[in-house]
């Protein structure tokens, strides 16, 4: 058997380089780069090897570990899931500042190679700079906090171990059931120990994602549903843009007539104006869709992990004789909500049901109603949207709409966390898939900046609008320096409400006063006048802070022919949301309280729970 002697770090990186990924476009590296940032846990064994590969697996520097993994996270899903990065760090904080991340990829489903330094296998210099020492466990290290977050770990504390384990760690990014993060713990010692690799282990692989074929009786099964439905839903969810079934679901939907409401993940899987899109569901859903839902006799989910914000914390779909049918490649999802599930690849099954109906189409009562009920909506987003007319700060709402007309239809608007998310569920009109990428599974402050980055590293062709709140702009801003170092323009809207202004209302319509929110309402001896637009200019992007929402316009003009990423800062008014829409959400109300306000806030919430519906 040929060999070839390597460091453990050589090898993997020479293996991760060479793993391609079949797409219609032809074959593929399966990694685009990978983002690092060294110390003292791997600067010297994986630093060494990425730079020796950098013309095959290119080397991107970030200035925040979790950032940096924010923005291998965005790259995935912009990309369906068909290719990834790898992020490396050191042993310590640069390790543990990444599980936030991990966990966010471990929720959406989303791939991403996590290599984080590690201890000495050996021991022999320990206790060694940045280690963990647990008192009973010699074996533990900071690592051990990805394992709940991660859906491949291990730790590689011997160079041949990288023969087992990097295959494994490929299968579970590429696996459509159990897409997720792996995390590869590598031994700081063991990535410079050399060992005689096969040959063969190095060459070329071509991987194919699987596409799992539904049971030809739980298709037949949902025909016969369909066939005696009066009122049926479809609700697209992400596994319908990772199947890359939207044209399937757009050619299904126009030829039956059944109405397609969208999820977070789902939204842009059809066009917004497509003839059966009702727009957003759930909590933060259109009026359109969400009566749809609650009249609906079969629902339909395809692709959709249910979550309370998408089933209206289990009221939505709860009307007596509904049937609810989920389509998912996994079963841990399929079964959900006591649903009857249909498992398979979202555009197999859309498929094979197409075959099935022979020319049937919905009722045209219900159709009738849904065209109604879609135009009630588009002018509530009209007039939610609209530019306003006073003086006074503009809400949310105003602002997206501004940036909407700014946006031409193959742009893609990014955001995360605080009410934007809602807002933009509800009032962004996505004109082609991947126009809409917002992270609300995890729903992670910060994402937004690094996320927008990713998503320019996947669709450099594309304009990217990232939409972000004060409060997760303070956290985390440090990738807008990245963007202008690797040219990778982005225009980025930064709405200033000062302070948690989504928390805020929650906390209010809880029955609690306003507390430790608004920066107005916390502790402080002096309230800090911060300059976000001198701040983002000090990161080398070109900023302004503009008045109103006339102004916005014309600033978001000439950040369109800019030649890098503009930062756009608009003060907001935390108070206003579009009433528009929506559905309820379970916030549990504290049982006892000294607040009359709170005591009557239970009273509802109570009855809320008695009713089983909003």
């Amino acid at each position: 058997m040929k060999t070839v002697r390597l460091t453990a770090a050589q090898a993997a990186i020479r293996y991760l380089a060479n793993q391609y990924i079949e797409t219609d476009g032809g074959e593929v590296r399966y990694f685009a780069g990978a983002w690092a940032i060294f110390g003292h846990g791997n600067v010297a064994g994986l630093g060494e090897a990425l730079y020796a590969a950098r013309d095959a697996l290119p080397t991107y520097r970030a200035h925040n570990e979790q950032a940096m993994a924010h923005a291998a996270i965005a790259y995935a899903k912009q990309m369906r899931r068909r290719r990834a990065m790898i992020c490396t760090t050191s042993i310590g904080p640069g390790a543990t500042n990444m599980v936030t991340a991990a966990a966010l990829a471990h929720v959406n489903r989303l791939p991403v190679l996590l290599m984080p330094g590690d201890v000495y296998a050996s021991r022999r210099p320990d206790p060694v700079l940045q280690q963990i020492e647990d008192f009973g466990d010699a074996t533990v290290s900071a690592n051990e906090s990805f394992r709940p977050v991660s859906r491949f770990f291990d730790r590689l504390t011997r160079p041949e171990q990288i023969l087992d384990s990097l295959p494994r760690a490929m299968a579970t990014l590429l696996d459509p059931v159990n897409c997720g993060p792996a995390t590869l713990g590598f031994c700081q010692d063991v990535q410079a120990e050399a060992f005689d690799y096969p040959a063969a282990f190095l060459e070329k692989r071509v991987w194919r994602i699987r596409k799992p074929q539904p049971e030809a009786r739980d298709v037949d099964a949902l025909a016969a549903l369909l066939k005696a439905s009066k009122a049926p839903l479809i609700i697209a969810g992400g596994g319908v843009l990772y199947a890359g079934a939207e044209d399937a679901l757009s050619r299904f939907a126009q030829a039956t007539g059944v109405p397609v409401a969208e999820t977070q993940a789902g939204k842009g899987a059809l066009a917004w104006n497509h003839s059966s899109v009702l727009g957003s569901i759930g909590v933060t859903g259109a009026s359109a869709a969400n009566e749809a839902a609650a009249a609906a006799d079969v629902i339909i989910a395809i692709g959709t992990r249910l979550q309370d914000f998408t089933s209206g914390s289990r009221t939505l779909f709860e009307r007596d004789g509904a049937t609810l049918i989920q389509v998912n490649v996994a079963p841990h999802d399929a079964h959900k909500h006591g649903a009857r599930a249909v498992v398979g690849d979202a555009g197999a099954v859309i498929g094979a049901l197409e075959g099935k109906l022979g020319g049937w189409k919905t009722p045209a009562p219900w159709r009738d109603a849904n065209v109604n009920r879609v135009a009630t909506w588009n002018d509530a987003v009209a007039a939610a949207t609209a530019a306003p007319k006073g003086q006074g700060k503009p809400s949310d709402a105003q602002v997206i709409g501004a940036v909407q007309r700014a946006a031409n239809e193959s742009a893609v608007v990014v955001c995360a966390a605080g009410g934007l998310p809602g807002e933009l569920h509800k009032l962004w009109r996505t004109g082609k898939p991947g126009g809409y990428h917002v992270e609300y599974g995890f729903s992670c402050m910060g994402y937004e900046i690094a996320g927008g980055l990713g998503v320019k590293i996947a669709a450099p062709e594309r304009d990217v609008y990232v939409m972000v709140g004060d409060g997760s702009y303070l956290m985390m801003n440090s990738e807008i320096a990245t963007s202008v170092m690797l040219g990778k323009k982005l225009t980025i809207v930064a709405l200033d409400n000062r302070g948690y202004g989504c928390i805020n209302r929650l906390q209010r319509s809880t029955g609690s006063e306003s507390f430790n929110n608004l920066l107005a309402d916390a502790t402080h001896e002096t309230l800090p006048d911060i300059d976000f637009a001198a701040h983002a200019a000090s990161l080398g992007a070109i900023a302004e802070k503009v008045d109103n929402v006339a102004g916005l316009e014309h600033a978001l003009a000439r950040a369109k022919s800019a030649d890098r990423t503009s930062v756009i800062v608009i003060d907001t008014d935390p108070m206003i949301t579009t009433e528009a829409g929506g559905w309820w959400w379970d916030v549990a109300v504290p049982e006892v309280s000294e607040r009359s306000q709170v005591r009557e806030a239970r009273k509802i919430y109570e009855n809320k729970i008695k009713k089983g519906d909003a």
